[in-house]
């Protein structure tokens, strides 16, 4: 049984990982422990390192080295451990990547229930073959100038169907590598093998004049003093002339020998094909073979439908004795395009000749995973919300030993009507989440494989539900639980969407174990999560009068209450809006105003410190600088302070600037939009104003504008772009 054992026992408690340079994850330090919980959960907001992570981890479960892509020359190392320092072995580690990530399943695959590895595996050899078929099919077009299915002109001309190609193909394949010359190869197969000119072909008349052609041209081949019928014809000597010529035998200063009445001794290229040109028109030019010729003409030109294979047998006497017999004739071209692109035809039976081999041992393999499989479809049909149904096609087939492996079907429901689809047709009708569904089929298997197996597994799970409909994202989520409920089962589940991240912990994941991610200029950071259970609540609403920042923070969502409670002409609502907006009376607004609502608000008999006397405008500038140089994290209250910070910096730049006090007075709804708009209207040169003010228009809204409910954004966002937007706000003044 393939695991591993942690300090001499059977649990993994902790998980060291050190990475550095390990595609874009510049640095990273930490360690997981599984002593209290068997799963650990990760949001990473995108570009942060999830798939980087899953990543590497997939290059330890494929047992290869880590690197970064962008920048190859750096340096990567990569230590994932357990508490005692042994290495994680490459069997124990399971990653389940996204949908959209892993080697789609083709049509001929599709079907095949068999576990991942093997699959791929099976997968690739399809994917080698049909690319090695690709390029020959693609050559003999080009070879043979033909417009027509291509395979199943090969697979009719050697078989007795036209649906066997790879049958066809190795039928002939000794005989083509064989094979001396091509004779044909320079054919133009369409305007011979045209359903019109076949059919002029096999007519009694054609027939007639042909075989008086061939008798004379037979009789003439026989009475020549060179050409041999059967086995050196006029094809033959030029052959033998050019290839003489190509390898330099005149210019070795060689000769060639004719037997003939007397022995005539050749030793120059021109002089060979002076020869075998003259004894060719010798054949040619007879009046009797002419005669028969015209006759042929004479017939073809009677049939409009054929004029194009006329004008090139005229140029092409020489195939007419061939067209005796039109089977054997057609083979013949067909051995001469193949043996002309004999490097791919050789490609493409070598890759079919090694994957037949191996496909079955794949379906043996896979006719052995039959029970767990109908377990498998038992779940998947059970748990995940979609509108069909798995079935085993061939069931009764592989019990009886008639197919070696089983085949998935599908059963599509429309309210009380069903219909059995096949895979194709299903896809086209099924939406993005439901096609996805389909796709963790295959991770329940192969999770389940491990189960039975009893081996020992580290499950990395990259973003298994994004897309997903909640109710398919709700049964991933209590699969995941189930796994973690497995003994010996361990799983870092990575994600980036927070409502998927806030339900996994609210079902299984502790929230101890539960962790953020943030990037800094040394690498990634990852901390305890903060903010899961409505932070408003939990957090910041316990600690508005110990911590400013966190005070400062809560002024959108407590605007948001009394908006919700008592309407926006409320006295509350206009000045928590001065705290978002530069209003007249922004400047002046103290702490103790901020207390008297917050105790209005929530019943509370909460005092400032200092009495309240501060500016709150003061404190909030004072938090802004503070956030400026702190340490990475979630820093959930950091970006909300900064996004304010920087909204009322670039108002107040800006309402200076104009000096307009009726028109700010006038303004009641996207003040700062409105403000931008008349600043670049009255100040159109400055463009660093202009260009940073566009920033805080684009970047802030969102943040500032959260609820309880919908705070993502905030979260998936760097506080590194906040800080440099205010940064660059306070040098404009």
């Amino acid at each position: 049984m393939l695991g591993w054992r942690f300090n001499g026992g059977t649990v993994l408690k902790k998980l060291n990982i050190e990475l550095e340079h390990c595609y874009g994850i510049k640095k990273l330090s930490f360690s997981f422990s599984f002593e209290k919980c068997p799963a650990v959960a990760i949001y990473a907001p995108n570009g942060a390192m999830k798939s980087s992570l899953a990543k590497t981890f997939q290059d330890i479960a494929e047992g290869v080295p880590s690197k970064d892509r962008i920048f190859p020359a750096r340096v990567t190392t990569r230590s994932v451990t357990d508490e005692t320092g042994a290495d994680l072995p490459a069997s124990s580690v399971l990653v389940v990547r996204p949908y959209d990530e892993v080697l789609g399943h083709t049509e001929k695959t599709s079907t095949l229930l068999v576990n991942a590895t093997l699959r791929k595996e099976y997968e690739q050899l399809h994917l080698d073959i049909d690319n090695a078929k690709t390029a020959l099919v693609a050559a003999l077009k080009a070879q043979s100038g033909s417009k027509k299915d291509l395979e199943k002109e090969i697979s009719s001309t050697f078989t007795p169907t036209d649906n066997q190609f790879y049958k066809a193909l190795l039928r002939v394949y000794d005989e083509i590598v064989a094979q001396k010359g091509y004779p044909f190869a320079d054919l133009k197969y369409d305007v011979i093998f045209d359903e019109k000119v076949l059919s002029f072909l096999g007519t009694k008349d054609f027939k007639s004049v042909i075989e008086g052609y061939i008798k004379k041209y037979n009789e003439l081949i026989s009475a020549s003093t060179y050409f041999k019928r059967g086995t050196f014809n006029y094809y033959n000597a030029s052959v033998i002339a050019k290839t003489l010529a190509d390898n330099g035998f005149f210019k070795a200063k060689h000769s060639l020998n004719l037997n003939a009445a007397a022995k005539v001794e050749i030793a120059d290229e021109k002089e060979l094909e002076a020869l075998v040109s003259k004894e060719k028109e010798g054949i040619s030019n007879d009046a009797d073979l002419r005669k028969k010729f015209a006759e042929v003409e004479k017939l073809l030109a009677k049939n409009v439908n054929v004029r194009d294979f006329e004008a090139y047998l005229t140029e092409n006497e020489e195939i007419l004795p061939a067209l005796a017999n039109i089977a054997a004739f057609k083979e013949e071209v067909w051995k001469s395009y193949l043996g002309t692109r004999l490097d791919l035809y050789s490609d493409l039976v070598a890759k079919y000749r090694s994957a037949e081999k191996r496909k079955a041992e794949i379906e043996e393999q896979a006719g052995k995973e039959q029970t767990q499989w109908e377990e498998v479809i038992e779940i998947f049909n059970a748990r995940f919300f979609v509108p069909f149904k798995l079935t085993p096609t061939n069931k009764t087939s592989v019990m009886l030993g008639q197919e070696p492996i089983l085949k998935l079907g599908f059963t599509f429901a429309d309210g009380a009507e069903t219909a059995d689809v096949d895979r194709k047709s299903l896809l086209e009708v099924l939406s993005t989440g439901e096609k996805k569904a389909l796709y963790v089929l295959n991770i329940i298997f192969d999770i389940r494989a491990r189960q039975k197996a009893g081996e020992k597994t580290l499950v990395i799970v990259d973003d298994i539900a994004d897309s997903f409909d909640y109710r398919n994202k709700y049964a991933i989520i209590q699969y995941l639980k189930d796994i973690s409920e497995v003994k010996d089962f361990y799983q870092i589940i990575l994600t980036h969407n927070f409502d998927f991240f806030r339900t996994v912990q609210s079902r299984f994941v502790s929230y101890p174990c539960c962790f953020m991610v943030a990037k800094d200029a040394n690498g990634v950071v990852i901390s305890p999560a903060v903010g899961i259970k409505n932070i408003f609540v939990k957090d910041w609403k316990p600690n508005f009068a110990a911590s400013a920042r966190k005070r400062i923070a809560s002024i959108p969502f407590m605007r948001n209450l009394v908006e919700f409670t008592k309407g926006e002409a409320d006295p509350a609502y206009q000045t928590l809006t001065s705290l978002l907006h530069w209003k007249p009376n922004t400047a002046g607004l103290l702490e103790k105003d901020l207390f008297d609502i917050h105790n209005a608000l929530f019943g509370t008999a909460l005092v400032a410190a200092d009495g309240g006397g501060l500016s709150v405008v003061d404190v909030i500038h004072k938090e802004a600088k503070e956030c400026l140089v702190a340490a990475g994290g979630a820093n959930f209250e950091n970006k909300i302070v900064l996004s304010i910070a920087v909204r009322l910096q670039a108002e107040a730049f800006m309402v200076q600037k104009i000096n307009d006090p009726a028109l700010i007075a006038a303004m009641t709804a996207n003040q700062t939009a409105i403000l931008l708009k008349e600043y670049r209207s009255r100040f159109p040169a400055e463009h660093g104003a202009i260009a940073a003010i566009e920033k805080v228009v684009l970047m802030t809204p969102e943040n500032i504008h959260l609820n309880s409910f919908m705070y993502e954004p905030i979260l998936d966002m760097s506080d590194e772009h906040l800080r440099q937007i205010y940064s660059d706000l306070v040098s404009l003044t």
